[in-house]
């Protein structure tokens, strides 16, 4: 205790103030050790999680560089660091025999709404779609679910990857690349993959309810050009001002933040792809047209419903499309009723670079389906393969991280007794970024319970 009655007052300030510092030191070491204590389980999880596997007399589909016809797989964390006939397996790798089974890359959908959208009848499920036309700010990672019950039944069909893709507007917002394992949006996002996303403006008759004149609709046409053109003038504008003035750093006036155009500009500047959401082919055209006017450096079409009728403008114009969904019908009722089915390999026949997507939320998992439809109707089997692994990812610059089984990749792969494009094929494991996933979903959980049921 201190004695105030005979310490000067300076002596008895310092006192108190020691006793002070000796106080909140104590109280910071006992809350520091009680932090480690419960660190520490996190800690010790995060080392047995990040364990490695040797997958084993397997066929291996590498889709990069031809089949391995048996051989081994090596994961150590989250990657892949050997695929060869003969690999030195290191002591403590956990062994898992593939004798008779096939090792394929992880399939990429390229264009869903998976994460962002839960019920297709409940609005308060779904979160795709921000107020406004000009949102391309409006990021979909911040909106993805990872607790969504679709993605493990995503997942269990071999799907590891998906792109989750805003819509509504002229510009819904930017879309992210994501993987489907993960506690956070953060921890599921696919490094350098996000993707502004540009819902190019249809023109015409939309349909038998569209009353307007011949004179509304050609106005209604040219004035949803020119929003997307001045939209874009100011983007441009805006890289220009802030490549000036990042040049210039001890300036002291800066470029005034204005979110919608600051989100366009690696787009604007070619760092990043611009994904134009385009279907029908008068549509498809304008697009070609606006791209080459715009000097647009790294465009990407998605839908191209009719592509297969301008496949050979596309081809030249050297533009990607990402087409789906496949399980569909014709635009037209003149068309044939494979026309859904056939456009993928029509396009790919023109010298298109072509991916597939599904468009959906719930029905993700039918992805290796489409790319089976595809291949039945015209599509090579081993560009319908490519098309769901290697080609999206290259499409949107994600490929030295997934799209096929080579070391220094994500290890995103899954195991099958055949061919995945199949209905009778089981899928026997799945690894998302090194983690063996169990193949457990609501689904299963479902044909679990009514398996038991009395009867």
């Amino acid at each position: 205790m201190i004695d105030d009655c005979h310490i000067p007052r300076y002596q008895l300030v310092t006192a108190v103030a020691e006793r002070r510092r000796w106080c909140v030191e104590t109280w910071c070491a006992e809350r520091i050790s009680i932090l480690a204590l419960t660190l520490l389980p996190v800690v010790l999880a995060a080392e047995v999680t990040a364990q490695s596997y040797a997958l084993t007399n397997a066929r291996i589909e590498t889709v990069a560089y031809g089949t391995i016809e048996r051989g081994t797989v090596l994961i150590e964390g989250d990657r892949i660091v050997a695929t060869a006939a003969e690999v030195d397996i290191p002591p403590g790798a956990t062994l898992i025999d593939l004798d008779g089974l096939t090792v394929y890359p992880g399939m990429i959908d390229s264009g869903t709404q998976l994460g962002l959208m839960e019920v297709g009848s409940d609005a308060r499920t779904q979160d795709f779609r921000e107020v406004g036309d000009l949102t391309p700010h409006a990021m979909a990672l911040t909106a993805v679910n990872p607790n969504s019950a679709l993605i493990p039944v995503t997942r269990v069909s071999g799907v590891t990857t998906v792109l989750a893709q805003p819509s509504g507007g002229l510009f819904p917002g930017t879309a992210a690349l994501i993987n489907l394992h993960g506690y956070t949006p953060r921890q599921m996002f696919v490094d350098g993959s996000h993707t502004v996303v540009l819902d190019f403006p249809t023109s015409g008759r939309r349909g038998g309810f569209d009353s307007r004149s011949d004179d509304e609709i050609e106005k209604a046409d040219k004035e949803a050009v020119k929003k997307l053109d001045d939209m874009w003038d100011r983007a441009e504008a805006y890289a220009r001002l802030d490549s000036a003035f990042s040049a210039n750093p001890d300036r002291a006036r800066t470029t005034e933040y204005v979110p919608e155009v600051a989100a366009l500009l690696p787009a604007v500047r070619g760092e990043r792809p611009l994904l134009i959401v385009v279907s029908r082919e008068v549509d498809i055209r304008k697009a070609i047209e606006w791209v080459e006017r715009r000097d647009i450096e790294w465009p990407i079409f998605s839908g191209v419903a009719e592509g297969w009728r301008v496949a050979s403008e596309i081809a030249d114009a050297g533009i990607p499309c990402i087409v789906g969904p496949v399980l569909s019908t014709p635009t037209r009722d003149s068309d044939r009723f494979d026309r859904a089915y056939a456009n993928a390999g029509l396009l790919a026949d023109a010298g298109v670079r072509v991916a597939l997507r599904t468009g959906e939320s719930e029905n993700v998992r039918n992805l290796p389906y489409h790319a089976g439809f595809a291949a039945a109707y015209g599509m090579d089997r081993e560009m319908a393969l490519r098309a769901v692994t290697l080609t999206p990812a290259e499409i949107l610059g994600v490929a030295d991280d997934v799209g096929s089984v080579e070391p220094g990749k994500l290890a995103n792969l899954f195991v099958t007794d055949g061919d995945p494009f199949e209905t009778s094929t089981t899928v026997h494991h799945v690894f998302v970024e090194g983690y063996h996933v169990p193949l457990e979903s609501r689904q299963t959980e479902l044909y679990e319970e009514f398996l038991q049921r009395s009867r």
